[in-house]
């Protein structure tokens, strides 16, 4: 487990400061990793790569806690593989989120009295770059500070030349393949934003609205239909019923009369419509409802738009002009003076849809738009994972992933946008319609233009994990490095990210998906698990944990917290125990330095060691299985868990320790100890590094001289094993640890010293005494020693003299609560036992518990007896 060409580092308390002070190491000490080029890729090289991208922050972002704890277990990942002899490439890149970042340039034009139709089309989109350059790359300098390990020459951005090129080769292969087409059908529409959005832009909330029930037709042909959006009756063209309903069986092919206009509308029957809810019958608007759309297109049914993109009412007289929510208000009051209305009920609460940048309640409205036929790249995507090609982590999300890969509608990709990739579709004055290669010149001459919409943000985002390598040049990086090794995301946009690059890489990539492992993680929450919102006032900089108590300390924090596809509670308290465990790591290693800890040289051989030493071993080749593991298996909590508890229980707070009386009796033992000392740190500070490089990398290139964590060998296990010396320290931890029980029982200080008899002789304790006495605070036994309690333990005897320190009345009574508490349960598992009843019906491995459970009073019994009648009386 030792590095070759070690070297003796210099006077450790000159190197080491007594305390860790994360902000004048971390900075610099990045830097120093990127000037040395250790997180480049090399293309060329022989060693197997292991490649991951990052996910595409919004150019118009800063790193949030989502960010940082998606960029831990992704550094954690790559540092591991480039440790293990991995060609490792982290993708570094920035989305450039076409509709955040029009909105935000947008904003900043308003402060100067202008909007971008004032600057034009070019000139805004100028702008737009101009923006970018100068404030686009702050989540960049975040990423430092978190300590990414990203190769920052490759880094990308969805809009730059390559991108550009790879986002046009792929339209026109599936425009040429007919898996792209333009038509008419139902979208999301912002009228703020004045554009479709995606599925994943709308958020859903729970708004107070109202709930109208109408009539309409007249006498026996009249019919009641309810509505939360009365302002899209005037584009009815139908009422539809279920085909069985006998209720409406007789109206069925009938036209009734539209309340407040000069139409009439037929009743349609159709399975979509449940009967047993409301009235059982329901409004039909195909261009205002995806629904209504569909019952549209499998009736025949006219699709009338009665708002403009402004969601400004657009056609019967007494309610043109007005905004959607205004006619709402009028049209209910217009059927209410006609008698149609039957009931309301306000409020009503309901699930709206909302555009997540600006919040406006979006509008379903029917719009010419381009689309994406998903039906057989949905399909490979979902076989890909059926067949094994691509593994989903945690296996449970499986299921998830295939109810939307299965049931994928067509995907609108266009968005009325002025930044982004512009569809490359040019229209000339004839009706031609002519879809241009990036290697083809678009058609000119009078009467020709180009599509003035853009691509959805995800449609570039979605040939992330091979645009960036180069694609569609068939380039060595793209043969090097294509597929991904894993994909570390949330689960959150298993559907629309994951999806869409499992979509076009295999696509593209003539079958081979874009990676081997999908990795899902969840969301960061609060402390209490409550999502973090500014609005809810829990939300979190992360920059000002990382300025307060270091980037490790972050990174740890949301490690541990990090099972699969599980949420992830984090409070600020938690951040600073994980301060505390980078401070414990540094103040250990610096004790150990100062007591002649070292790496220099083979181990010693396994019979020139203590049974502590041997323990401290084969405890550590243990933990390095372990955490080799849970890492395969993308166990952050527990492989971080695994290794705060090694190093502060069994590295610091016991084999430090423990070795601390070997140190001061020096001779041969102590230079073994030392060698031990220093292995074990050597390895331990290589398991901890990918989830808190700074403060490790400082240590380990103090203790061992060597250039530096990131290119270090990654550990192995040695196999080495002693399941004797284990056990022998266990026993001696059990001692210790009851000891020190009793002695807080009794309210002794820590450090104060009792006089004490140990009686060893013949057990595996014997020699631990010196390390017995001085982890306790035990003196030798005087003239005058008097034993006033005893303490029983793994075949040892423990007496203490606690004359003038003990609270005689105070123990017999602790003692005394602790036999009553033995008694009761040695009565308790007797009755159970006793019972022929329950032993018929038990199972055996229960019946064996209680039988351990009344073997162990029994001997609490015995123990505490014992101790009772030691106590001098009171």
């Amino acid at each position: 487990m030792t590095d070759n060409a070690q070297q003796q580092p210099p006077a450790p308390d000159s190197e080491l400061p007594t305390q860790y002070a994360p902000a004048d190491v971390e900075g610099p000490l990045y830097e120093r990793w990127v000037e040395r080029g250790y997180f480049e890729a090399d293309a060329k090289s022989d060693k197997p790569p292991y490649t991951v991208v990052i996910p595409p922050p919004n150019v118009t972002g800063s790193l949030h806690l989502g960010h940082a704890f998606e960029h831990t277990l992704i550094d954690a990942l790559t540092r591991r593989k480039r440790m293990q002899g991995y060609e490792t490439l982290w993708q570094p890149g920035m989305d450039h989120a076409g509709i955040a970042t029009q909105n935000v340039v947008e904003r900043e034009l308003g402060k100067e009295g202008k909007s971008r139709h004032d600057l034009g089309r070019e000139a805004f989109v100028e702008r737009v770059w101009q923006w970018k350059g100068e404030s686009g790359g702050q989540i960049s300098g975040q990423m430092r500070r978190l300590g990414d390990g990203v190769a920052w020459s490759r880094e990308r951005f969805t809009m730059d030349e390559g991108l550009s090129q790879a986002v046009q080769t792929i339209f026109k292969r599936l425009y040429d393949d007919e898996l792209i087409y333009r038509a008419e059908r139902i979208i999301n529409w912002c009228p703020r934003c004045l554009t479709a959005i995606s599925d994943i832009e709308v958020e859903y909330q729970d708004d107070d609205g109202e709930l109208v029930s109408m009539k309409y037709g007249e006498g026996d042909d009249t019919i009641v239909v309810a509505t939360t959006r009365a302002e899209t009756m005037l584009g009815d063209t139908a009422v539809a019923v279920h085909p069985e309903d006998e209720r409406y069986k007789h109206l069925v092919g009938k036209h009734i009369r539209l309340p407040l206009t000069d139409r009439s509308i037929p009743v349609v029957a159709d399975e979509h419509v449940d009967p047993e809810f409301g009235t059982g019958a329901v409004k039909v608007t195909p261009a205002h409802d995806p629904n209504d759309f569909e019952i549209g297109q499998r009736h025949d049914l006219p699709s009338i738009t009665v708002m403009d993109e402004h969601a400004v009412i657009t056609v019967h007289g007494p309610f043109q002009g007005m905004d959607r929510l205004e006619a709402r208000s009028a049209i209910v009051a217009a059927l209410r003076a006609e008698g149609r209305i039957v009931a309301e009920k306000r409020p009503y609460v309901h699930s709206v849809g909302h555009c997540s940048r600006c919040k406006t309640t979006i509008e379903p409205r029917l719009s010419m738009q381009w689309w994406v036929k998903v039906g057989p790249l949905a399909k490979a995507a979902g076989d890909a994972v059926r067949e094994g090609k691509v593994k989903i982590h945690p296996q449970e999300m499986e299921k998830r992933y295939f109810d939307w890969v299965d049931n994928l509608h067509d995907w609108c990709i266009s968005r009325q946008l002025w930044w982004g990739h512009r569809i490359p579709v040019w229209y000339g004055p004839e009706g031609e319609v002519v879809c241009v290669g990036p290697n083809e010149e678009p058609p000119t001459g009078e009467g020709w233009h180009q599509d003035t919409d853009v691509l959805d943000t995800w449609f570039s985002s979605g040939l992330w994990p091979f645009s960036t390598l180069g694609w569609p040049e068939q380039t060595e990086s793209l043969a090097k490095f294509y597929p991904n090794s894993v994909l570390v995301t949330g689960y959150d946009i298993l559907f629309f990210w994951v999806a869409r690059m499992m979509m076009f890489g295999l696509y593209a990539m003539d079958g081979t998906p874009p990676f081997h492992t999908i990795a899902l993680h969840g969301m960061v929450r609060d402390q209490f698990g409550k999502k973090m919102s500014k609005s809810f006032g829990n939300a979190v900089n992360p920059l000002d944990w990382m300025d307060k108590y270091g980037s490790d300390a972050l990174r740890f924090t949301l490690a541990r917290g990090a099972n699969p596809g599980v949420d992830v509670p984090i409070g600020e308290d938690w951040v600073q125990g994980s301060r505390n465990f980078a401070n414990k790591i540094w103040n250990a290693t610096r004790f150990a330095l100062m007591n002649g800890a070292t790496v220099e040289g083979d181990l010693p051989d396994a019979s020139r060691m203590s049974a502590t030493d041997r323990w401290i071993l084969s405890r550590l080749n243990s933990v390095v299985a372990e955490v080799d593991a849970y890492y395969d298996d993308f166990q952050f909590a527990k492989l971080s868990d695994t290794l705060f508890h090694f190093a502060w229980d069994e590295v610091f707070d016991w084999y430090v320790e423990l070795s601390k009386t070997v140190f001061q009796a020096g001779g041969a033992p102590a230079e073994v100890s030392k060698r031990v000392l220093g292995e074990v740190l050597h390895v331990t500070l290589k398991l901890l590094h990918p989830v808190v490089p700074f403060v490790t990398e400082t240590l380990w290139t103090t203790l061992t001289g060597g250039e530096s964590l990131v290119v270090a060998e990654w550990p192995t296990d040695s196999g080495f094993r002693d399941a004797d010396a284990e056990r022998e320290i266990e026993t001696l931890q059990s001692v210790i640890t009851e000891v020190r029980r009793f002695r807080a029982d009794q309210g002794l200080q820590p450090g104060q010293r009792v006089p004490a008899r140990l009686t060893l002789d013949g057990t595996a304790l014997a020699p631990h005494e010196a390390a017995i006495r001085q982890l306790l605070r035990l003196q030798p036994e005087g003239d005058s020693f008097t034993a006033t309690a005893t303490l029983p333990v793994a075949g040892a005897e423990v007496a203490l003299d606690l004359s003038g320190t003990i609270d005689v009345a105070a123990e017999r009574k602790r003692l005394a609560k602790d036999l009553a508490a033995a008694e009761k349960e040695k009565a308790q598992a007797n009755a159970k036992l006793g019972n022929e009843a329950f032993l018929g019906k038990a199972p055996e491995n229960v019946v064996e518990k209680i039988r351990g459970r009344l073997a162990k009073a029994e001997e609490d019994i015995t123990r505490i007896t014992a101790q009772l009648d030691r106590l001098p009386q009171a």
